[in-house]
C-alpha cells in the first residue's frame, strides 16, 4: 500500500490526474459553446441584412414657401412593406416639416417615390433620414 500512497503523493505534487474525463468534457463544452456563438452571430447578421433598407435621395425641389418635394429611391427585400420618415430642413438644419409614410409590399427590389412635405417655415432641403421594414 505504500507504493500506491507514494504514487498518489507524486500525482498530487506534480498536478497529475488519473483519467482524462474532466478536460475532455471541458473541451467538448467549449466546442459546443463556440459553435452556438458562431451560429447566433451568423443568424443575427443574416437577419439584419434581410431587414435593411438602402435609401438614396435623388433630388428635392421647393414647391412653394410652405412645402418641399423629395424624390428618393429605396432598395430593400422583395415583397416587404416599408415605412419612411421624410424631413424638410431650413438653413440651420432645423426641422421645419416632416411626415411618416408607409408603402405596401411590392415585388420590385428597388422602388422610386416622390413625396411632398408641408413645412411651417421656408425650407432649404429635403431628405429621408430613415426607413424601416415594419
Amino acid at each position: 500500500m505504500t507504493a500506491m500512497r507514494t504514487q498518489q503523493e507524486l500525482d498530487d505534487r506534480y498536478g497529475r490526474r488519473r483519467g482524462i474525463r474532466g478536460p475532455r468534457w471541458a473541451w467538448i463544452g467549449v466546442g459546443v459553446a463556440a459553435v452556438a456563438l458562431v451560429g447566433y452571430f451568423g443568424w443575427n447578421t443574416y437577419e439584419k441584412a434581410t431587414r435593411s433598407v438602402d435609401i438614396d435621395v435623388t433630388g428635392f425641389h421647393l414647391t412653394d414657401a410652405y412645402s418641399v418635394t423629395v424624390d428618393f429611391q429605396l432598395t430593400l427585400t422583395r415583397g416587404a412593406a416599408v415605412s419612411c420618415v421624410i424631413e424638410a430642413q431650413d438653413t440651420e438644419h432645423g426641422i421645419v416639416g416632416w411626415k411618416v409614410v408607409s408603402y405596401p409590399a411590392d415585388d420590385a427590389h428597388s422602388r422610386r417615390f416622390s413625396e411632398t412635405v408641408p413645412t411651417m417655415a421656408a425650407a432649404t432641403t429635403g431628405l429621408v433620414p430613415s426607413c424601416w421594414i415594419p
